[in-house]
């Protein structure tokens, strides 16, 4: 998408039921940019069930430099990043939280280290205001083990309050809750990052959408981003790893079967012994491996050769002087603009 040059900034807020901070969210973000950038705020409602978007409709209409996104359902906070990474305009993009434990007095400051020539300059709740057993403590030791497998040492992936030049956005497609790696998708392509300790604030309203059970899925899609940072192109190399290291088992257990049958005293009948049941099933495990292996080369490169398909769906866009009618019928792309 094409961004118009005359916006410096975006500010991208993923919205999901925070009806109690919206006025409030709001004022502070016009108070921290609109003296300072020609900016836009980009608030995407994630299928909020309460009465967000009836507020976020009254902002838009008393304030033009806001555009709002309705997702027909929930699809979550990296579904809901993407769509404002995509319709936003600014040179830099600025995500962050709707719960007010976010400061957006901190923009300025993040906005002023990217033109140190950095590309992402990423926040860090240095002094984090949340339950420490259930919130801060997992939150450090995901910190710590993300780091040590992208080779990307940061302090706080978890916080969405960011500054990135737009450009840098352009190549990283999200999906699962992928968004907190961004910085070392970026880094990986060779893109700059920095980090800033930023304000954190207790949360006064609402209630968090997360809880323990994000842990596992933080490991889940560590798991996918190592895989996609190391084999995305060459996934033969996993499976086929995996297979030759089967076929050296099979091969073992085949030689101590006949060392059992032919040297040992005395001997094992081949047909008693469970090593040889063993080393079929390692032969068998091996020869299926390189075969998925070459079949997920097969769709490695399908999928590099697909059409770009988004992971949400817009209902609505209420934005004013939009710069082009959106395209009828392309599934992820709104239906209308108000």
């Amino acid at each position: 998408m094409n961004r118009s040059s005359d916006k410096e900034i975006s500010v991208v807020i993923p919205i999901f039921n925070e009806q109690e901070c919206l006025t409030r969210l709001h004022q502070e973000i016009v108070d921290a940019v609109a003296h300072r950038y020609a900016y836009e705020i980009i608030y995407v409602d994630d299928g909020s069930s309460d009465d967000s978007f009836s507020i976020l409709s009254t902002l838009h209409a008393e304030d033009p430099n806001v555009r709002v996104v309705r997702f027909r359902k929930n699809f979550g906070q990296t579904a809901a990043l993407a769509a404002g990474f995509r319709l936003a305009r600014g040179r830099v993009i600025v995500p962050l939280d709707a719960d007010l434990q976010n400061d957006p007095a901190d923009i300025p400051m993040l906005v002023e280290k990217l033109t140190e020539g950095y590309d992402i300059v990423s926040g860090w709740r240095k002094n984090r205001q949340d339950t420490f057993l259930t919130r801060t403590l997992p939150s450090r030791l995901g910190n710590w083990l993300i780091g040590r497998i992208t080779g990307v040492r940061l302090h706080d992936y978890g916080c969405t309050l960011k500054a990135y030049q737009a450009d840098s956005l352009k190549q990283i497609r999200l999906y699962g809750e992928m968004h907190r790696f961004i910085p070392a998708l970026a880094s990986w392509g060779g893109e700059k990052v920095a980090e800033m300790p930023v304000h954190h604030r207790p949360r006064t309203t609402g209630k968090t959408k997360y809880g323990l059970n994000r842990t596992f899925k933080v490991i889940l899609d560590l798991i996918t981003i190592k895989f996609l940072a190391s084999f995305s192109t060459k996934p033969i190399y996993v499976f086929g790893g995996l297979g030759g290291l089967c076929f050296l088992g099979s091969l073992i257990s085949g030689l101590l079967v006949l060392y059992y049958r032919y040297m040992a005293t005395p001997f094992l009948s081949m047909n008693r012994n469970p090593l040889l049941v063993l080393s079929m099933m390692l032969m068998t495990t091996a020869i299926q491996f390189v075969m998925m292996g070459l079949l997920a080369e097969i769709m490695v490169r399908t999928y590099h050769e697909s059409q770009d398909r988004p992971i949400y769906v817009i209902e609505t866009i209420l934005e004013s002087n939009p710069e082009a009618e959106p395209s009828p019928g392309r599934e992820g792309e709104p239906k209308g603009t108000e």
